[in-house]
């Protein structure tokens, strides 16, 4: 799906004074957690700062989904702390432009289609677990050993303004506000409480180009390889889900394919500025959308006021209290949990509860929205499997001799149905003829066709003539090519299997 210049255009200019006001917020919010990811990885904060920068601004540009936030993120960074621990700085930078290439190779091979197969339930489950990872991650910053009292009744405070706000005025996003008056307050008046600079220090340059420093050999690609595949594949996923969700709720259309290329193209750059892999960011793009942001622009602004906070006012944002910006994010994690969920599910079936819950609980317990979605997905499609296996079923009819019988055959043949298809034939019966009647089944797969082997070999073994009657085109396509219940030997060939 391609995108005209104008339609382009409008992603740009539809929603400017909105946009650069969201992506004002955005900014701000960001700092402390590209701060925070860059600790995880094990670097200095400035990796985390310079890649947040670039990704955003990067798929601002070539990025298929306008509004949405990407940065660098957890997700992306618990997966390099060893790479980073064992080899350094500069196979980190190395591993971020070969996940970059990587998932350029995914937008061009049009694999975004994969999130067709990713259920309702499991998205609902990757967006439930979010929510609690975003709160969780909230809690060293409301820990009392480690914040003073001062810092409950200032995020009781934030809180009151980002939710009462909006009801004086939409104008001004309310987690601005809010930001603006604590830290006016928390300056005016010296309140002793955690601050932005308290994360790390700030980059007070803008980043240079420069080459990773490693060797090019296959011993470098041997080390950084199995880090950027998973990183390539944790950053497309997360990306694409929260794409989907960002569709949802904006209720416009997205290009996949194109944000694959767009998040590979910023990530190789990203790694020769000394940035961190990074991908689309949940929470930034709640932030981002629920403040207004609904265009390129917003991205952009994000991305670019980012480094302006760092590099010009650095001074100034190193003193934006920690709980004006903890009390942005609980909203985030209150507004992107789907309460809903919950309520439905008494109503909803149950194979659907299960795969929302274990989705959660798997991406909770491990902090691993990879591993996550994939129970999640794996669960989605047992429970189909076993649901469109109940809907076979094989009768048959007895001719007045007693000498033929009809096995009328009704459903999907597959893997799952194969042992009640065999369960449904009596073979001691002493038959001269049966007939096989799949003209209201279809077969799918070689479990089914090794299946209709045995069912008609062993009615031949008895003395039965055996016809297979009602094949559908593809199910005749498939039976021609892989059956051998028609071919010379074929009781030895089954049976040597």
């Amino acid at each position: 799906m391609g995108i005209s210049f104008d339609s382009y255009r409008r992603q740009w200019t539809g929603n400017i004074r909105a946009d650069v006001l969201s992506g004002l917020v955005v900014a701000l919010a960001l700092i402390p957690e590209a701060i925070a990811f860059s600790i995880i990885a094990g670097v200095d904060p400035k990796v985390g700062l310079y890649a947040s920068f670039s990704i955003a601004v990067i798929t601002a540009i070539t990025g298929g989904r306008p509004g949405m936030i990407s940065a660098a993120t957890a997700a992306t960074a618990v997966l390099m702390v060893t790479l980073v621990r064992d080899h350094g700085l500069q196979y980190l930078l190395a591993a971020t432009v070969l996940t970059g290439v990587l998932q350029i190779g995914a937008g061009l091979l049009r694999l975004g289609f994969v999130m067709k197969y990713v259920s309702k339930s499991v998205m609902t489950g990757f967006v439930n677990a979010l929510a609690i990872l975003i709160f969780m991650a909230q809690l060293p910053e409301l820990d009392p050993s480690r914040v003073p009292f001062l810092t409950y009744p200032l995020v009781a405070a934030a809180l009151a303004i980002i939710y009462l706000f909006p009801r004086i005025t939409r104008a001004i996003p309310s987690p601005l506000v809010t930001i603006v008056v604590l830290t006016a307050l928390s300056i005016l008046f010296h309140w002793d409480v955690r601050t932005v600079g308290d994360m790390g220090a700030l980059p007070d340059t803008l980043p240079i180009f420069l080459l990773p420093d490693v060797p090019l050999n296959l011993e470098t690609l041997r080390i950084i390889f199995p880090y950027a595949i998973a990183v390539a594949v944790v950053g497309l996923l997360e990306s694409l889900m929260t794409q989907n969700l960002v569709d949802e709720l904006t209720d416009t259309p997205s290009n996949r394919n194109q944000e694959c290329i767009g998040q590979g193209l910023a990530n190789t750059a990203t790694g020769f500025i000394g940035g961190m892999a990074g991908c689309a960011m949940i929470g930034q793009s709640m932030i981002n959308v629920k403040s207004g942001g609904r265009g390129r622009l917003s991205t952009f602004t994000a991305g670019v006021m980012l480094l302006v906070f760092c590099v010009m006012l650095g001074d100034w944002v190193s003193q934006i209290p920690m709980p004006a910006l903890v009390a942005i994010m609980i909203m985030v994690s209150i507004g992107t949990f789907s309460w809903s969920s919950i309520r439905d599910l008494r109503s909803h079936p149950k194979s659907s509860s299960v795969v929302m819950i274990a989705t959660v609980v798997t991406v909770v317990w491990t902090h691993n929205l990879g591993i996550g979605v994939l129970v999640g997905v794996l669960l989605s499609g047992i429970f189909f499997a076993a649901k469109i296996a109940q809907l076979f079923r094989v009768t048959s009819t007895l001719s007045e001799d007693g000498r033929s019988r009809t096995y009328f055959i009704e459903g999907q043949l597959f893997y799952a149905s194969v042992e009640e298809f065999m369960r449904a034939f009596d073979f001691r019966e002493a038959l001269e003829h049966v007939t096989l009647d799949v003209s209201r089944a279809h077969i799918w797969d070689i479990s089914s066709i090794a299946a209709l082997d045995m069912a008609v070999l062993k009615f031949r073994r008895d003395g039965a003539e055996v016809a297979v009657v009602g094949l559908n085109e593809a199910s005749e396509t498939l039976v021609d090519k892989l059956a051998i219940h028609d071919k010379p030997g074929a009781a030895d060939k089954l049976m040597a299997h």
